[in-house]
């Protein structure tokens, strides 16, 4: 008997976005060590989980690549945007219909504007998103508190790196459970 109800993401109906985690934008960002070491967790539990992930950088350009710190397979799709919402790209929403994703778990930066528009345009499009509130952020605090309101007011789940992996699995004594155990300790 499957007692999900559709809130709850699994392995095979999500999908972890991470969102312009970019060379040139990083050093601004509040924390941006802290922000990067729980992203790369999110990535690594993914992959141990096999969770579908997916990259986006905005004006690359400009802005550079996705940052050196953060290591992810070499089969990640990685794609570039130039709009502030991930879901005005189509080739964005492309993937995810092919890939069968109705949850977005969405980590990055900046917390207020480019979460933020993502987060809001998913869940508008019928995506339950799942927002990582300790692998996201902003220039200042602040932004990143007020768009963690703002989220949460429109129904978006916010979660944590640990919620977030624990929920997408469903008993431990499992080899992928002892992995999760030794990555979140």
């Amino acid at each position: 008997m499957d007692i999900k109800d559709k809130t709850t993401p699994t392995v095979e109906n999500s999908t972890l976005l991470v969102v312009d985690m970019q060379e040139r934008l990083l050093p601004a960002i509040f924390e941006n060590d802290t922000i990067i070491r729980a992203v790369q967790k999110l990535i690594t539990g993914a992959e141990i989980l096999g969770v579908d992930v997916m990259i986006t950088e905005q004006y690359p350009k400009g802005l550079g690549h996705t940052s050196k710190g953060l290591t992810y397979p070499p089969d990640v799709p990685i794609f570039e945007k130039d709009s502030f919402s991930c879901m005005m790209q189509s080739e964005i929403n492309d993937y995810l219909k092919k890939n069968g994703s109705h949850h977005l778990i969405l980590c990055g930066v900046e917390s207020h504007i480019c979460v933020l528009k993502t987060a809001l345009d998913a869940a508008s499009k019928g995506y339950t998103v799942h927002v990582d509130a300790d692998a996201i952020s902003s220039r200042t605090i602040e932004n990143k508190k007020y768009a963690l309101m703002r989220m949460q007011q429109s129904g978006i789940f916010i979660v944590s790196v640990e919620m977030i992996l624990f929920m997408l699995m469903d008993c431990s004594g499992t080899d992928q459970f002892r992995a999760i155990s030794k990555l979140i300790k």
